[in-house]
């Protein structure tokens, strides 16, 4: 980790803020948790935020990711502080997470006050999972500065945070908001303004499919779940899915979703034009050199023996590799 170069803070000191705020103090950052709401119990409402990050570093130690006894050190360097002076303190601030409740009423009234108290260059990386950025930047007078990083639950393990700007956020903005999730150890990936960023839109399709298969009689939920753990979830904890396609051949996709489109006479299986289009050029994956990736200056045999190392270890990890009979 690189020495702290930016004044960080969360307006909000729900959930997501309180999370955030973990995750920086984790990584050895000071950060100002900040009550996005004037309430006359504020006394009693810090009680209980200060007893649920203690008991979240109470998890990370019997999780043995945090050593007994540090729990103090790392809730110092969060700064809870109540809605006024929390406000007044963010003029010399450079990144606010906005962490208030999904309602759009809650969001405009905190991009408002955040204006009125933020200095010019500020960012703001809303960590909404509803509005998109080009919305939420309209909110703000200061939409160049504007976007969206979203943390999946629980924010202080889950290092994967979707970072969604709009076509008018700052570039610089973008990479300054990019390097300081790297400088704490998490995995921020790129993706434009679209409902449902990455993970929540492949996650809704993988959980209604699941589920239809326990509506349609074809397995129990005990079972489609084992199937999940044992063969979907832990293949692609190792390989991504594009990676996939390439390894398989996009051939074996187009026919597979050919055949369940026909047979499942349900359009949701039909085959993406990409996959046609690159069917059409040749483009089949690994063995062609190009398919989603572009293999040919790529070393394939080395990608293969180190993404199956890493399904080994997660085999092992998980239980599910027995030794051989010898």
């Amino acid at each position: 980790m690189r020495k702290q170069e930016l004044h960080i803070a969360a307006f909000g000191a729900g959930r997501m803020g309180r999370g955030i705020g973990i995750c920086f103090a984790l990584a050895g950052w000071q950060i100002s948790l900040i009550d996005s709401r004037l309430r006359e119990d504020w006394a009693t409402y810090k009680v209980g935020v200060e007893k649920e990050i203690a008991q979240t570093l109470a998890l990370l130690v019997d999780l043995d990711l945090l050593p007994a006894g540090s729990e103090a050190v790392i809730k110092d360097r969060i700064s809870l502080l109540p809605h006024n002076d929390g406000l007044a303190s963010l003029s010399k601030c450079e990144l606010i997470f906005e962490a208030v409740p999904e309602t759009e009423a809650s969001k405009k009234e905190a991009l408002r006050k955040l204006d009125h108290v933020l200095s010019e260059a500020a960012i703001v990386a809303s960590t909404t999972s509803t509005f998109l950025a080009d919305l939420v930047a309209s909110w703000s007078t200061r939409p160049e500065y504007i976007l969206n990083a979203h943390f999946l639950n629980p924010a202080f393990l889950v290092p994967l945070i979707e970072v969604s700007p709009h076509q008018g956020t700052r570039p610089e903005v973008i990479e300054t908001v990019k390097q300081a999730l790297e400088d704490i150890g998490k995995v921020p990936v790129l993706c434009k303004a679209s409902p449902g960023y990455i993970v929540p839109r492949i996650q809704a399709l993988a959980m209604n499919e699941a589920a239809r298969l326990v509506e349609e009689g074809v397995a129990s939920a005990e079972d489609v779940d084992k199937a999940v753990r044992y063969g979907f979830g832990l293949r692609f904890a190792a390989l991504g899915l594009l990676e996939f396609i390439d390894w398989g051949g996009l051939d074996i996709l187009y026919y597979a979703s050919g055949y369940l489109e026909k047979e499942m006479q349900n359009a949701r299986f039909a085959t993406p034009d990409i996959i046609v289009d690159k069917m059409g050029k040749g483009a089949l994956g690994m063995g062609a050199g190009v398919g989603m990736y572009d293999w040919r200056t790529r070393d394939q045999e080395a990608f293969k023996r180190e993404k199956l190392r890493k399904f080994v270890e997660l085999l092992n990890m998980n239980g599910a590799l027995k030794p051989p009979v010898l």
